[in-house]
């Protein structure tokens, strides 16, 4: 195990979650940031998915930030004064945790912070600015300044989770930044109402007559507060629109006669950009600071969470000399794979909202126009995809199946297919099993071996595997399990699945095969593969 703490630069959420899932892989890292404190600055990224509550369920923050959490399972979709579709996201019942949550980023980041001072292996530093980064061939030398004056810590990686300001982090690792910004400005109010019926439901606005020839989004949040996001011209001045009253005007068009209280306003500028490398030798880019997309589908700060997932796991592997250093090569295949589709979703769906010409602006109004009266066009309006977690199905650490194609994208709340680089689906493991009470809380202890029926026994299975890695792994019969895995996983008789330890299944081996065992093994740990 490393003596010497990672570095992680930033404490946001993902830098949080990086800290923390590091630790409990035994691994003690510094938290660096240039703020003084904790700053409690609106709702800014509220919208939590599943696979991120169960990531944070494996800190012990899930549990608490999903009960806290307002579970929205309607979303409604109008154009001008009429619904022209509702979608309800179904929940299979075997996750502990709904599809979403809607909480603010600051309280959630309050929750980990919690986590954190009761995590010896985390040290959190205030104030402290890096200023200069040297990612050297033996160790990452961070140039700190604060109050006390230039610090250098010396760390053997360093994870930088900087956000969307991250420009000097970018510019002292030489990466680029492409991409563009989008001309429209978005104004976002966090306010508190009481409005009936609108607690457990996202609505979304084409065209309202309160906000012509753009579109609104209104979420629920906590304790009867709402925030509400419009697109207004790129000359909006917010400023101004205060100062005459505008402001009042714009949300009482909403909420009519209800009262409220104004809780945080802001306005901004949406990006799409993405670095050219997600690891520059011994630094590894996550979140914010590696990728910036739009909002709308909530693919923000989950997908940095996932990346701080990834980089946790192989981090802790490497430097707990389970897997070697190369396996921090994968970090980059798997999550600029995902940062490219997620961009390559929120685009798409910007490129609706805020049509950049005028054919595109026709196609919105023809798409809108035909919705109102043809179901057939209701596919066509593009007001977000929610966020999914990734397949890492092209990624090195992958073993392909040729019998199991790579599925397409299920409807919001299907379980799809199981194969190669998919992640597994959560379920209820059997009551009182040693393992657990599910299988998502089973896969992140390590490497995770299932045998379908008629596989050799686990122990007989635990020992080949052992024959190639150290890492900590563990081996068990599907069916001791759960009656509904084989089913569920479409296992045949006599396979072997090795998951990894962020839950993604890495290959299936037919029965009794020690040989492709150990070299699946040793692909989804970078290590060499025989000929």
């Amino acid at each position: 195990m490393t003596a010497e703490p990672v570095a992680i630069i930033g404490a946001g959420p993902v830098g949080q979650s990086a800290a923390l899932l590091l630790a409990r892989w035994g691994v003690p890292s510094v938290l660096l940031d240039q703020r003084a404190a904790r700053d409690w600055v609106g709702s800014k990224s509220i919208c939590q998915q599943r696979e991120v509550l169960d990531i944070w369920a494996a800190v012990g923050a899930g549990k608490q930030i999903a009960a806290e959490g307002v579970t929205w399972r309607t979303a409604r979709t109008y154009y001008r004064d009429r619904e022209l579709f509702n979608i309800t996201l179904a929940d299979p019942g075997r996750s502990p945790f709904p599809p979403f949550v809607n909480i603010s980023q600051s309280r959630t980041e309050e929750i980990l912070d919690a986590r954190i001072a009761a995590e010896p292996l985390v040290e959190l530093r205030w104030s402290h600015h890096v200023v200069g980064i040297d990612p050297g061939a033996d160790e990452v030398a961070l140039r700190c300044a604060t109050p006390a004056g230039e610090v250098t810590i010396r760390a053997p990686y360093a994870v930088a989770c900087a956000g969307a300001h991250g420009d000097l982090v970018r510019s002292e690792l030489g990466v680029e930044f492409a991409g563009g910004s989008f001309a429209d400005r978005f104004l976002i109010c966090d306010i508190a109402a009481e409005l009936p019926g609108w607690e457990r439901e996202r609505r979304f606005y084409f065209d309202p007559a309160w906000n012509p020839g753009r579109q609104v989004l209104i979420h629920p949040c906590p304790e009867s507060t709402y925030r509400i996001d419009w697109q207004v011209p790129p000359d909006f001045d917010l400023a101004a629109e205060e100062r005459s009253g505008g402001l009042d005007r714009r949300i009482s068009a909403i909420l009519g006669d209800v009262g409220y209280r104004l809780l945080w306003r802001t306005d901004y500028r949406f990006h799409a950009r993405c670095v050219d490398r997600m690891r520059v030798g011994r630094v590894l880019l996550a979140g914010d600071c590696a990728h910036l997309m739009a909002p709308f589908g909530a693919r923000g700060l989950n997908s940095g969470v996932q990346d701080a997932e990834n980089a946790a796991w192989k981090l802790a592997f490497a430097l707990r000399g389970w897997a070697p250093l190369r396996l921090l090569d994968s970090y980059h295949a798997e999550r600029h794979a995902a940062a490219v589709e997620n961009l390559d979703v929120t685009s798409a769906t910007m490129r609706f909202l805020v049509p950049p010409t005028e054919a595109d602006r026709a196609h919105r109004v023809d798409v809108l126009d035909r919705a109102l009266s043809d179901p057939g066009a209701v596919a066509e309006v593009d007001s977000g995809r929610l966020a999914e977690p990734f397949w890492y199905v092209d990624s090195p650490l992958t073993t392909p199946d040729p019998s199991r194609p790579v599925p397409a994208r299920p409807p919001r709340g299907a379980t799809p297919p199981v194969a190669p680089g998919v992640l597994l689906p959560d379920l209820p493991l059997r009551p009182g099993h040693p393992a657990g009470h599910r299988l998502r809380e089973l896969v992140r202890d390590g490497l995770l071996v299932m045998a379908a029926s008629g596989a050799p026994e686990p122990d007989v299975l635990a020992g080949w595997a052992r024959a190639v890695t150290a890492a900590p792994l563990r081996a068990y019969p599907m069916a001791a399990l759960s009656a509904e895995l084989e089913p569920l996983l479409g296992a045949r008789p006599g396979e072997v699945w090795l998951i990894r330890p962020d839950g993604h299944l890495a290959a299936v081996v037919e029965a009794g095969d020690q040989r492709q065992l150990a070299i699946a093994i040793r692909r989804c740990l970078a290590l060499p593969v025989p000929g």
